[in-house]
């Protein structure tokens, strides 16, 4: 099998379920942005970081996948003839919800407790996660506004904001660990 098809010369693409929409559609832009996250992740997976993150980040990375596939189903054929759904994945739920927010708290409980806003950086792979947060952030927004016109099932929309906040914290781990500087931000005050 070639890796190039030519199907989309055209300007458009297929999504599972064989329905064709303009490569600008947005539904491409947020399954899209699901995968450019999922490459970040695999660059901070690449880093010098202990092995339970590394894990934790393999497992988000599968579920990234999953979730990149429900959204790029068409909600119009996500049933087959059959009845039987397209997809026949585990999909995202409160199962992975709720490892994210055991990881969040596990590695909260580790660090001191934060009294500012802190300026991303102090270590390139801390940099790493706050791009990586930042694009997870632009994800929700794409899939939010898709949701509004093409529902899918809630629980994405939960795993991405989750997810978001497992980076910030990871993020602040990682620094810790690292024992990079955190710069908090402190605004100046008017006169």
């Amino acid at each position: 099998m070639k890796v190039y098809t030519k199907t989309g010369d055209d300007g458009t693409t297929g999504l599972f379920g064989g329905t064709r929409v303009p490569k600008h559609h947005i539904r491409i832009d947020s399954y899209g942005t699901v995968d450019e996250l999922n490459s970040w992740l695999g660059l901070i997976r690449d880093q010098q970081i202990d092995e339970v993150h590394q894990q934790q980040l393999i497992a988000i990375q599968e579920h990234l996948f999953t979730v990149g596939a429900i959204l790029a189903t068409d909600p119009e054929k996500e049933l087959l003839k059959n009845g039987e759904e397209r997809l026949k994945i585990t999909k995202v739920g409160h199962t992975e919800i709720n490892y994210l927010e055991q990881a969040i708290d596990e590695m909260d409980g580790q660090l001191p407790q934060m009294t500012h806003f802190i300026l991303p950086g102090g270590h390139t792979t801390v940099s790493y996660c706050h791009i990586a947060r930042t694009v997870c952030r632009r994800a929700e927004r794409i899939a939010t506004l898709l949701f509004q016109t093409e529902p899918f099932d809630i629980n994405v929309l939960s795993f991405l904001n989750r997810l978001s906040d497992y980076l910030f914290v990871l993020a602040r781990k990682l620094s810790y660990n690292l024992q990079a500087n955190e710069i908090k931000w402190i605004p100046n005050k008017k006169d």
